[in-house]
């Protein structure tokens, strides 16, 4: 059951070119205001949004205009976060962590549903997919926690301002509990939305490989 109306590509084409022009904002803004948080992931997040279009291009991998913009909303929520939500709006961190980990969660379901339709000798369980994705969103939080710890080491011993930092345990714990609550709402409701990605990924990617 899809719980999301439908979405053209050109409404999506238009929302996704409103945003960019937003991160090319933020990063004017970093470069004016020396706020190098601001221009190091404004840039990120602009590159991230080319994304989907390059996968078309390079793939012929057209994705779901719904999906496409997750992809660009996400990216675009964390970088307005880093240029000042996230000290002014307390749950804008856990609100992007969710986001975050949807998407993670939405790729771990399409890469198993798409090996799932390329073989034969291989079923995955409906049960089991959701099992994968929470697991796979889980380890992906804790290797990103570790690297976030790794950058605070950075900052401290170079006193060069990092682009992500850890703000404590507490803080630590509910980037976890986010992730997790993104990764459920995928494991719950993804396959309605993700089954037709997965079916292409298996074409384009896997295709030739069964002819």
């Amino acid at each position: 059951m899809r719980l999301l109306p439908r979405l053209s590509l050109a409404s999506q084409r238009r929302l996704t070119g409103a945003m960019q022009v937003l991160l090319v904002g933020i990063v004017a803004y970093g470069f004016l205001a020396g706020e190098q948080k601001a221009v190091s992931n404004g840039v990120i997040a602009l590159l991230v949004t080319l994304v989907p279009a390059a996968l078309e291009r390079r793939y012929d991998l057209p994705l779901d205009p719904w999906l496409a913009l997750w992809i660009t909303t996400a990216v675009f929520l964390h970088t307005v976060g880093s240029a000042g939500f996230y000290a002014r709006v307390e749950w804008w961190d856990h609100m992007t962590h969710a986001l975050s980990a949807s998407l993670v969660a939405a790729v771990g379901y399409t890469t198993l549903r798409a090996i799932d339709l390329h073989s034969d000798g291989i079923r995955i369980p409906s049960r089991f997919a959701f099992v994968f994705i929470v697991l796979i969103v889980l380890a992906f939080g804790v290797l990103w926690e570790l690297f976030e710890f790794g950058l605070d080491i950075v900052a401290t011993e170079t006193g060069i301002d990092m682009p992500l930092a850890q703000h404590g345990l507490g803080d630590t714990v509910l980037d976890l509990m986010y992730n997790t609550a993104g990764a459920v709402l995928v494991g719950l409701f993804g396959q309605a939305h993700l089954a037709g990605v997965a079916e292409l990924v298996r074409d384009r990617i896997f295709g030739s490989a069964t002819e």
